[in-house]
C-alpha cells in the first residue's frame, strides 16, 4: 500500500510540475517552428520541404522524419499548428518514461536494493526540472528520453527473460531515438553487446538457443534499418546523395556553408552565451566585436585585424566567399600558434560546458549566471540549477562506482561516446546532454537508496529501550 502510495505522489508532483511549466515557459521559437512547418507541408501538400520566399517548398534533409510525423499526428487530430498539442501528449509519454526507468533501475540494481531503488529512482525522474521542461516543448528531447528509457527497461527484460516481446520492445525504441535524432543510434550501439552477452547458452530461464539468437537478431536488425532505407532511398531520389540519418552541419545539398567563419568560431566559442549571443547572431544579424571573450583575441594586432573583419561584415551582414575567407585565414593563424587550445582544450571546455552549465536555456532569466552583482535573483536560481545538476551527476557516478549495478558498462559506454560526440561540436547547448539523464536517473535512484538505506538511516536510527531502533 505504502509502494502504491509513493508512485502515486511522484507522478502526481511531476504532473503538477509539468503543468506549471507548460504554463509559465511554453515557448515556440527556434527549431519548433522548423518541425512545424515540415509537419503542415506533409499534412497540406504530402511533401516533405520547408516553405521558401514566395510560397514556394523546398525539399529537405536537414531533420529526421520523426518528430515531424509526430507533430503532423497532433495537428491532424488537434488542429493545425497546435503546438500545446505535443506538449500535452509528451507529458504522458514522459511520466511513463519515469515509471519504465524506475523499473529498471529495479531489474539492476543488487537484490536488496531492487524495489527502494526503484521509488528512488522514480522520484528522481518525476521532479526533474532539466527534463520536466522539454516534455512542454515542441522538440525532439522528450519522446528521445522516452525511447531511451524504453530501450533501457526492455533491455533489462531481455537479459532477464529473452524473449520477441523484449527484442522487439528494444527495436521499436531504439528506432525510435535514431529516427527523432541521429545521435539516438549511440543508444543501440551501447546497448546491444550487453543485450547480448552471455546468452546463448541453451534452454532454460534467462537463456536461449544460439539459432533463436541469431534469428531474433537478424529480424531486428532488418526491422530496424527498415525506416532508415527508406529515408535513404528518398534522399538519394530527390538529391542524389546517400544520406541514411541527416547532416551533422544540418545543410541541404547544394545549400551554402561557411567553412572559415565556423573554423573561427571553434578557435574560441566555449560556452552557451558565445553560441546564444554571437554564433545564432550571424549571418543576418549584426556581430559586436565587445561581446566577443578575450580568448578570441592572441594579441592587439589581431585584435584589430578581426575588429576590421568584423566591420566589414557588418556592411551587409552576410558571410559572402571573401569574408568568409579571411574569417579562415585568420582561425589558420590561431590555430598555428595554439593547435593544443583548437584540437583539445576547447573541444573539452565546450563538452564540459554541456555537462555540468546550469540548464537555466529554458527560462526567462540572464544567462551569465557569474555576474551576480548585475542580476541576483536570476544569479541565484542559476547557482541553484548548477547544484541540482551536480546532484544528478554525483548520484549517477556514485551508483555506477560504489553499487555497481547490471549495465554499467554499457552505461559507461554510452556516456562516453555521447561526450566525444559532443567534442565535434562547434557550439554549445546544455541539451544535447540531456539524454544522459535517464540513465542518471537509474544509477542515481539506485545510489541514493544505498546511501539513505545503510548510511543514513543507521545514523538517525533512535535505538528503543528495548534495544530495537
Amino acid at each position: 500500500m505504502a509502494g502504491a502510495l509513493s508512485v502515486l505522489l511522484a507522478l502526481a508532483s511531476g504532473l503538477a510540475l509539468r503543468l506549471w511549466m507548460l504554463k509559465k515557459f511554453f515557448d515556440l521559437n527556434g527549431d519548433p517552428l522548423v518541425y512545424g512547418s515540415l509537419a503542415k507541408n506533409l499534412l497540406l501538400h504530402g511533401r516533405y520541404a520547408l516553405n521558401e520566399g514566395g510560397g514556394v517548398l523546398a525539399p529537405t534533409l536537414i531533420r529526421l522524419p520523426g518528430y515531424p510525423l509526430f507533430l503532423a499526428l497532433c495537428f491532424r487530430l488537434f488542429g493545425m499548428e497546435n503546438y500545446a498539442s505535443a506538449a500535452w501528449a509528451q507529458i504522458p509519454l514522459e511520466l511513463a518514461g519515469c515509471l519504465l526507468l524506475a523499473d529498471f533501475a529495479r531489474r539492476i540494481a543488487p537484490a536488496p536494493l531492487g524495489t527502494g531503488a526503484a521509488h528512488c529512482t522514480l522520484w528522481l525522474a518525476a521532479l526533474c526540472p532539466f527534463t520536466a521542461i522539454y516534455a512542454i516543448q515542441p522538440m525532439t528531447e522528450a519522446p528521445t528520453c522516452f525511447a531511451i528509457a524504453l530501450a533501457l527497461w526492455s533491455a533489462a527484460r531481455f537479459r532477464a527473460r529473452p524473449g520477441w516481446a523484449a527484442a522487439l520492445g528494444f527495436t521499436l525504441a531504439v528506432t525510435m531515438a535514431a529516427l527523432l535524432r541521429p545521435d539516438g543510434a549511440l543508444v543501440a550501439v551501447a546497448l546491444a553487446p550487453a543485450l547480448l552477452m552471455g546468452l546463448g547458452r541453451g534452454p532454460g530461464e534467462g537463456s536461449i538457443s544460439s539459432q533463436e539468437l541469431v534469428r531474433m537478431a537478424v529480424v531486428c536488425v532488418l526491422l530496424a534499418l527498415m525506416p532508415f532505407a527508406a529515408w535513404g532511398w528518398r534522399n538519394w531520389k530527390v538529391f542524389h546523395v546517400f544520406q541514411p540519418l541527416a547532416p551533422t552541419r544540418a545543410t541541404d545539398p547544394g545549400e551554402s556553408y561557411d567553412p572559415g567563419w565556423d573554423r573561427w568560431v571553434r578557435s574560441w566559442c566555449l560556452d552557451f552565451v558565445c553560441t546564444s549571443e554571437i554564433v545564432w547572431n550571424v549571418p543576418q544579424g549584426t556581430l559586436e566585436i565587445c561581446k566577443l571573450p578575450a580568448r578570441a583575441f592572441d594579441s592587439p594586432a589581431q585584435y584589430a585585424q578581426t575588429a576590421r573583419l568584423v566591420a566589414d561584415y557588418n556592411v551587409n551582414k552576410e558571410l559572402t566567399p571573401e569574408i568568409d575567407a579571411r574569417f579562415d585565414k585568420l582561425a589558420g593563424e590561431r590555430i598555428a600558434a595554439h593547435p593544443l587550445r583548437y584540437y583539445l582544450w576547447l573541444p573539452l571546455g565546450r563538452m564540459a560546458d554541456m555537462w555540468l552549465r546550469p540548464r537555466v536555456e529554458n527560462l526567462p532569466i540572464e544567462q551569465d549566471w557569474w555576474n551576480y552583482g548585475r542580476h541576483k535573483v536570476d544569479s541565484c536560481i542559476s547557482w541553484a540549477y548548477a547544484g541540482l545538476n551536480a546532484l544528478f551527476l554525483l548520484l549517477g557516478v556514485a551508483g555506477m562506482l560504489f553499487v555497481r549495478p547490471r549495465f554499467r558498462w554499457a552505461i559507461l559506454a554510452y556516456f562516453l561516446m555521447r561526450s566525444a560526440m559532443l567534442t565535434t561540436f562547434a557550439s554549445t547547448e546544455t541539451r544535447y546532454t540531456l539524454e544522459c539523464f535517464p540513465m542518471l536517473f537509474a544509477l542515481g535512484g539506485i545510489a541514493l537508496y544505498r546511501l539513505t538505506n545503510t548510511v543514513l538511516l543507521p545514523v538517525f536510527r533512535v535505538k528503543t529501550p528495548g534495544g530495537r531502533g
